[in-house]
């Protein structure tokens, strides 16, 4: 799942295409940068089968191609997860 992007808003909606040619909405919920890389944070806007409606999804935030692109490796989602509990945590 990778998707062009122009600009990310949080009241817009992010269509993006799984491999098997579904279309899922998302919300974005934010971005965060970890070790100088930017990553998307997003919930799906209509929980489905694949996605609960609480489920966070990280993408990494491609902006010279100006793309989200997806990230496989399980530790680096957990890290990143993580990073953004903490940052989140230490505002309020």
């Amino acid at each position: 799942m990778s998707e062009e992007i122009e600009e990310l808003n949080e009241d817009e909606i992010i269509e993006l295409v799984d491999d098997g040619g579904n279309v899922i909405n998302f919300k974005l919920l934010d971005v965060t940068e970890y070790k100088g890389v930017k990553y998307a944070l997003l919930l799906a806007a209509e929980p489905n089968e694949e996605i609960a409606e609480d489920e966070v999804v990280i993408f990494r935030l491609n902006e010279q191609e100006e793309v989200l692109e997806p990230i496989e490796d399980e530790n680096l989602l957990e890290e990143v997860f993580e990073f953004y509990q903490q940052e989140t945590e230490e505002e309020q």
